[in-house]
């Protein structure tokens, strides 16, 4: 599994919905609300043979109210 983390930003006065929208799915192995350009933080594992782009282009940013994402692709946890 490769552990991802993706930051979204959201429409104004949105984030709880769009957490709210995020837990439902069961997709995120951890989500906070983060001050500064983005609002959510998500840590996330994509099996190894997954289309990274895809996984979160259909599975996550299909989601009403995320404007914006940052993925960041993590190669080893110390």
């Amino acid at each position: 599994m490769k552990c991802v983390f993706v930051q979204l930003r959201c429409t104004p006065g949105k984030t709880y919905e769009v957490a709210d929208a995020i837990y439902k799915r069961e997709l995120a192995s951890e989500l906070y609300s983060t001050s500064g350009e983005y609002d959510l933080l998500m840590k996330l594992y994509v099996d190894d043979e997954a289309d990274i782009g895809k996984f979160i282009n259909e599975r996550i940013l299909d989601i009403p109210h995320i404007v914006r994402s940052l993925t960041t692709l993590t190669f080893r946890a110390f």
